[in-house]
């Protein structure tokens, strides 16, 4: 084997995760039990390497174990941690409970304790942040919002106040230009944002990354306190009306696939009674919706 071809092998468990199929822990596990055939023939020695040409077949008891796992929709409330229970708040997870799911959940989804089994967050909200959480057992979820080469789009309703107490009708757009592009964090820049006012105290923030704690930090940047931040949207799918506390699967019918607002829609807008730094007049319902 030339020094070329060998270069050109990658993990069986890595080409799987690239293709879509599973996530490296699942094709791992796959392997194992003999339900991968690389151009035919079944792999089952765990570090196998294979060309990206060649042909990956997965047996019909995979895709049936994949296929029973699940994804939820949860409205984390203030107080609850997304991952490992700490400092004596627990996880958001103790809330996927029968009695906690949405009466209004459309699915035909049954509620079983295995479900909660290897039920992790793909994404997380702090302890003082609200909304959209999402709870999967299948890593390709996982892998597709969270995954280093992700571009899923999420979007956040924060409410703010100048830490120099004036009002918010007169922050500047310079710095909600820095909210859009231009900011660091660690030593990095921050990818593009869009960011604009939706009434005299929200802002919208949508996002194609996740860096700790990065809306409170991009705020402290810019001298703005967050007193509130609310997940209303990952990808294609919202949290619409779905109560604080309750919880609902994902539907066959939603995708966190969508339309991008950061190629469709300008860099972030003045505030709605601030342009040019003078009152002309109120939001209205349109602004609030947009």
């Amino acid at each position: 084997m030339t020094e070329q071809t060998a270069s050109d092998l990658v993990r069986l468990s890595k080409r799987m995760s690239e293709l879509g199929l599973s996530s490296r822990r699942e094709a791992d596990e796959w392997i194992a039990k003999g339900w991968v055939k690389v151009d035919g023939q079944v792999v089952s020695e765990l570090g196998s390497k294979v060309r990206p040409d060649q042909k990956i077949e997965i047996d019909r008891r995979a895709k049936e174990q994949q296929s029973e796992r699940v994804t939820i929709i949860l409205n984390k409330p203030l107080g609850y941690v997304s991952g490992q229970a700490e400092d004596g708040h627990e996880p958001a997870k103790v809330l996927i409970q029968p009695r906690n799911r949405w009466a209004d959940d459309k699915t035909k989804q049954r509620f079983n304790p295995g479900q909660l089994k290897s039920l992790v967050p793909a994404g997380r909200l702090d302890i003082n942040s609200t909304g959209l959480l999402v709870l999967t057992q299948d890593g390709r979820v996982a892998k597709q919002l969270i995954g280093e080469n992700s571009t899923i789009e999420k979007e956040y309703i924060v409410r703010v106040a100048q830490t120099n107490g004036a009002p918010n009708s007169e922050f500047p757009q310079e710095k909600l230009a820095l909210l859009n592009f231009g900011l660091e964090l660690d030593g990095k820049p921050l990818q593009k944002a869009d960011v604009s006012w939706l009434n005299d105290d929200q802002l919208k923030f949508v996002l194609r990354e996740g860096r700790n704690r990065q809306i409170r930090r991009m705020c402290d940047l810019v001298g703005l306190k967050v007193l509130a931040l609310k997940r209303v949207r990952v990808g294609g799918v919202t949290l619409g009306k779905l109560p604080v506390g309750k919880w609902r699967y994902l539907s066959d019918f939603e995708s966190f696939e969508a339309k991008s607002g950061l190629r469709h829609r300008p860099t972030g807008s003045a505030h709605p009674r601030n342009k040019n730094n003078s009152y002309h007049r109120k939001p209205n319902r349109s602004d609030r919706n947009r």
